[in-house]
């Protein structure tokens, strides 16, 4: 009997999904779209969320396999909370972005997710982090991934400067997530931002049909 081979390791895997993270002049956005689908074939789910709380004021959101990197973050969760007890302070965003480049090295073999995590701390402020599918980890002032992104890349560079004011860094999410969205037919729903400073955390959901549009489609 001939066998069909369909998992990813031969197939690829396909992320379905646009995230970004911008650090601004005392904080930092994070945001991505909601929509996930199975194999880049059928929409399973409009109503997502892909920004994952790991710590009051560090938040990672994925790409890749779902259910990968839901068991990552719950794994990165506790560890983050153990070791804040123990250090009897909050951990630093660097922390948070070291553990999950940790277990996603550990287990590369068997893992296909993707992470970027942002926060602030006391230490070095706000920051954005990038962990890879191999457990590479860069830090960058600005970071886009997932299959939506190769769409937006020109805008990004075009567009982000350095020290942006809260609401200058929350358009330029908002209009490059609307961009990806517009092109990515596995990105799409609503808008879920996060902005973190050192005041708190605030969480912001823009829907659908309030998106900024940039062509008569």
């Amino acid at each position: 009997m001939e066998k069909h081979f369909t998992d990813s390791r031969v197939k690829g895997v396909s992320t379905g999904t646009t995230i970004l993270a911008a650090v601004f002049d005392g904080g930092v956005v994070i945001g991505s779209d909601s929509r996930a689908s199975i194999g880049g074939d059928y929409v399973s789910s409009k109503a997502i969320n892909k920004l994952i709380q790991v710590h009051d004021r560090i938040f990672s959101c994925i790409a890749g396999s779902l259910a990968d990197a839901q068991a990552v973050t719950k794994a990165a969760k506790f560890q983050l909370s153990f070791h804040s007890i123990q250090m009897e302070n909050p951990p630093l965003v660097i922390a948070a972005a070291s553990v999950l480049k940790e277990l996603c090295y550990n287990n590369k073999d068997e893992l296909q997710a993707g992470f970027i995590t942002a926060g602030w701390d006391k230490k070095k402020g706000p920051q954005v982090y990038v962990v890879s599918l191999g457990g590479m980890l860069i830090r960058q002032p600005v970071m886009i991934a997932g299959s939506g992104s190769t769409y937006i890349y020109g805008y990004v560079d075009a567009k982000y400067k350095v020290n942006m004011t809260r609401e200058e860094c929350l358009q330029f999410a908002t209009n490059a997530l609307a961009l990806a969205m517009g092109r990515d037919n596995v990105s799409g729903g609503v808008v879920n931002l996060v902005v973190i400073t050192e005041a708190g955390v605030e969480h912001i959901v823009i829907p659908g049909d309030k998106l900024p549009r940039f062509s008569d489609e």
